[in-house]
């Protein structure tokens, strides 16, 4: 345990580094913000780490899987195979202990929320509060997605990659290292999810309200589509579905099957009969107090009422022309967002799985339900300065 204080302080100092970068480039980067944001989640952290010991864990198996091998290069792969890529140098060749392990994947979740206060506050520089609270602040706290993302295995390396993309895709150009490392570690750990980070950024840049230079957007859709196509086997091969004839009922098969033995577990919902809008209720909200498997499962209940709050807030009229006159940022959100989420719905029968797995894409509902009541106040700013305005011109005309 001594290793891991050593590693959260270490961890601490790069921190620090990589802030005062951050704040050259952003005059707004609030350095204490972040530094209470990561004591925050070393907090879930330990609450991980103590469910964990007196639980199973799909983390001690990350920790021991890469110590049965031979060599670092047998481990490179798609899926788990890749965390397990990931962890070997530091297990097998720094001496990584469990406990070090789990510090430095939280750390890497940390890192997700910190380009996802990049993410949001670079775009969204108007406050809005909600619970009187700041919604940013608000989005940054929130218990579920910071204890899904405090732990050795998937979700703290993915929350991260979409995050990095999320923040590099604004401007390509400049960012280009960072957009390349998001993409490859979402790729790498979840290939089916990267087809939709592609598509969600190919699509967004085509409809999106920027005004953008032609040869800029053949670059992007000659890399995304490009991307795609390299990598389409691998993508099949998620759901088993490389040298299918029938890719649609190839799919249907899949989730059927795979929806069907995550529903036998004690937490299991049966979904197969649900209808689309219900399926995804189920996946957004659930579960909802009534159907909360455990004290954890209350917990993110209260977390899952204020999304559906949340939610509601852009259940308007105006939505939809908002959405048509939005930024790339905006189009490329809600289509990862449902794109994913219409996905993981069809193969989800597991209340605790879906807790875990709605963590990596809930932040793209949050941008955009943001960016819209940020744009409706930005709007209402606007036209009171114009009210405000004429009737000065009103006033000096009789005089």
């Amino acid at each position: 345990m001594i290793g891991a204080l050593v590693l959260i302080l270490f961890l601490f100092l790069i921190n620090q580094g990589l802030f005062n970068t951050f704040s050259k480039s952003h005059k707004w980067f609030s350095k204490k913000l972040m530094n209470s944001l990561y004591f925050y989640h070393l907090f879930f952290f330990l609450v991980y780490y103590t469910y964990a010991t007196f639980n199973r864990s799909d983390s001690k198996l990350y920790f021991d899987r890469p110590q049965w091998g031979n060599s670092w290069g047998e481990y490179f792969g798609t899926s788990t195979t890749f965390i397990d890529f990931m962890s070997w140098p530091f297990i097998n060749i720094l001496g990584f202990s469990y406990e070090m392990m789990m510090v430095l994947f939280a750390w890497f979740g940390y890192i997700g929320f910190v380009y996802g206060y990049l993410f949001f506050r670079e775009n969204i520089p108007v406050k809005i509060k909600v619970f009187k609270v700041d919604f940013l602040i608000l989005v940054l706290f929130l218990p579920n997605m910071h204890f899904w993302t405090a732990s050795l295995g998937k979700g703290a390396p993915i929350f991260m990659s979409l995050m990095m993309f999320a923040y590099a895709i604004k401007d390509p150009k400049s960012r280009w290292v960072t957009l390349v490392l998001g993409s490859l570690i979402t790729y790498y750990i979840r290939p089916h999810v990267f087809l939709f980070v592609a598509a969600g950024a190919v699509l967004g840049f085509m409809t999106g309200k920027e005004k953008i230079s032609l040869w800029k957007k053949i670059l992007i859709y000659i890399g995304m589509i490009g991307s795609l196509f390299l990598v389409q086997d691998t993508i099949l091969g998620v759901a088993g579905l490389d040298g299918s004839e029938d890719l649609v009922q190839g799919f249907e098969d899949f989730s059927d099957a795979r929806a069907g033995s995550l529903a036998e577990s004690g937490s299991g919902v049966d979904m197969a009969n649900y209808s689309l809008p219900l399926k995804l209720f189920t996946f957004w909200f659930r579960p909802l107090f009534i159907d909360a498997p455990g004290i954890l499962g209350l917990i993110v209940s209260m977390e899952n009422l204020i999304y559906l709050i949340l939610f509601i807030k852009i259940l308007k009229k105006d939505f939809i022309s908002f959405l048509k006159k939005s930024p790339i940022s905006v189009k490329m959100s809600i289509i990862l967002f449902l794109l994913a989420s219409i996905a993981m719905s069809f193969v989800m029968s597991n209340l605790g799985i879906i807790m875990r797995q709605k963590s990596m894409v809930m932040y793209f509902l949050f941008f955009v339900i943001y960016y819209y009541l940020a744009q409706k106040k930005y709007d209402r700013l606007i036209k009171i300065k114009r009210l405000k305005e004429k009737r000065k011109k009103n006033k000096v005309v009789k005089v």
